[in-house]
């Protein structure tokens, strides 16, 4: 059953996708308290609650007798965009799909406990999507969700929309670690993605943060020989 959201953290998502959406920009006030407790039907310290902890990650700055302003965001830039893989496919002019071969709900093991910051056994969403570029396997997207930030993940159907289209819709993005590897692949991730034997991957593994906390933990795994990261800074 989907874990319910706080009433402060239903609206610290308001706030951060107003600013991931660019609604309200840096240095804009954003509304009061007096009335983002009208909108969501909540007490004033509901919302004091909600902008002082976003103020902590610096996504808000509160001036006292003035208001609450946007902050400047300053995350670190990166090589590889967060990008939803069906975009990327279809920039190049060919044609996405994906099939879903797991999507479930897991016990956090003493490795996921740490990458979430939460006890072992804590609850997660798992699900685990082969994506085709023009009918041939591109990428198997091994990803874990926090159901915190993300309580209706095992309802969505990933052969319409990607994971990562559906996250950041409902987790806003607060920050990413990354990291890039090439090395073998399970084997039944090689036989997914139609490799021969002995051919490496290149497997990207991306941690991001929303409403102060781990949203997703996932691994991309793609044939070396199909597949390469580019960008630029």
């Amino acid at each position: 059953m989907p874990e319910k959201l706080h009433a402060y953290e239903k609206v610290q998502r308001h706030v951060l996708a107003q600013i991931h959406a660019g609604h309200w920009r840096h240095g804009e006030a954003i509304p009061a308290e007096e009335a983002l407790a009208r909108e969501f039907g909540v007490s004033r310290m509901t919302v004091h609650r909600a902008l002082r902890e976003l103020g902590s990650q610096r996504v808000v700055e509160r001036i006292r007798g003035s208001g609450t302003y946007v902050a400047q965001q300053k995350y670190q830039s990166t090589l590889v965009d967060i990008r939803n893989i069906a975009d990327e496919i279809a920039a190049r002019g060919h044609r996405h799909r994906s099939e879903l071969h797991l999507l479930e709900r897991v016990r956090a093991d003493d490795a996921l406990a740490r990458a979430f910051g939460i006890g072992v056994q804590g609850a997660l969403y798992h699900s685990v999507v082969l994506h085709f570029e023009n009918d041939q396997p591109i990428q198997v997207e091994d990803r874990y969700v926090n159901p915190g930030v993300a309580p209706d993940y095992l309802a969505q159907d990933f052969s319409r929309q990607t994971p990562n289209a559906y996250l950041m819709k409902e987790a806003p993005l607060q920050g990413v670690d990354f990291e890039i590897e090439a090395t073998a692949p399970t084997r039944a991730f090689g036989e997914m993605l139609e490799m021969a034997p002995g051919e490496p991957c290149l497997v990207l593994r991306r941690k991001t943060h929303s409403l102060g906390q781990v949203a997703s933990v996932a691994a991309m795994w793609h044939p070396a020989a199909r597949y390469r990261f580019t960008g630029k800074i």
